[in-house]
């Protein structure tokens, strides 16, 4: 353990934060704009003319029942679906201005803005250490001290620094499911992504784990823009600032929490949030 700073840092865990967007302009008001969206895998027309803005620095949770789409979508805010080529999209995603799908755009730093956390926690095999230290090194940080200090300012954030502060050269895979899902959050953060996209990111967690995850998002939509699929309607009134229901493709509706719970404009919306269908 001589090799990483055993100490605490006495700078707030959010000072990388801080410091990074000193460096880099801050996101425009609304700054993902999706127009006229439309997804297809082999012949199946999974997105259907999604159009949607998406506030920054909130949570807007996606809702709707299995094999609406929300995942689809979730994946082509950071071009996942590239990877398959069953897929064909069609229409804009504007991040920052910038039509992701536009001719000569960097798909790497598209996915750089994006930090991913997804359903079941999936840690790299290596150390509690390298996990956190990989993203940082591939896109240029070195020095052995910036390294230690970036893992420990993230491990920091995320609560887990205390737990493992005595075994950060251990294999991840040793810690407990709802300590990895918080090192995903933490080697996701340690790139300093825009965004944050969660795809049901505590639906394999226990209760605790899931509480401290979700307080984790709510205090990162100090400085970033979080964005969630999730399934279960009280996680989505509990932190959410928007929601977005979904529902065979489409958009059906969109509105802030309160309103959009207590006072939803469509039928449809009525019928799911009353438990008709799931």
């Amino acid at each position: 353990m001589k090799d990483i700073q055993i100490e605490a840092m006495k700078e707030s865990p959010f000072i990388g934060l801080i410091q990074d967007s000193l460096v880099h302009p801050v996101p425009s008001p609304l700054s993902i704009r999706v127009e006229n969206l439309n997804v297809h895998i082999y012949d199946q027309h999974i997105l259907k003319d999604v159009n949607l803005t998406i506030p920054e620095k909130s949570i807007t949770c996606i809702i709707g029942p299995s094999g609406c789409g929300k995942s689809t979508f979730l994946k082509t805010l950071n071009r996942m679906h590239d990877e398959t080529p069953e897929v064909k999209i069609e229409g804009s995603v504007f991040v920052d201005g910038e039509d992701i799908y536009g001719p000569g755009v960097n798909v790497i730093d598209t996915r750089k803005k994006m930090g991913l956390l997804a359903q079941r926690p999936c840690p790299l095999p290596m150390s509690i250490f390298e996990n956190v230290a990989y993203g940082p090194r591939i896109h240029g940080l070195k020095k052995r001290k910036a390294l230690n200090q970036t893992v420990i300012q993230y491990l920091q954030f995320v609560g887990l620094w205390d737990e493992v502060r005595g075994r950060v050269r251990a294999s991840a895979t040793q810690l407990s499911i709802g300590q990895q899902q918080r090192l995903c959050l933490a080697r996701g953060l340690a790139i300093e992504p825009e965004y944050i996209l969660g795809d049901e990111a505590t639906s394999a967690l226990d209760p605790i784990s899931t509480k401290k995850i979700e307080e984790l998002f709510i205090k990162l939509k100090e400085k970033y823009t979080v964005i969630l699929v999730t399934h279960t309607l009280r996680q989505a009134r509990r932190i959410a600032d928007y929601i977005v229901f979904m529902y065979l493709g489409k958009i059906i509706e969109v509105g802030p929490t309160e309103e959009f719970f207590n006072n939803p404009k469509k039928q449809l919306t009525k019928d799911y949030l009353s438990g008709s269908f799931s």
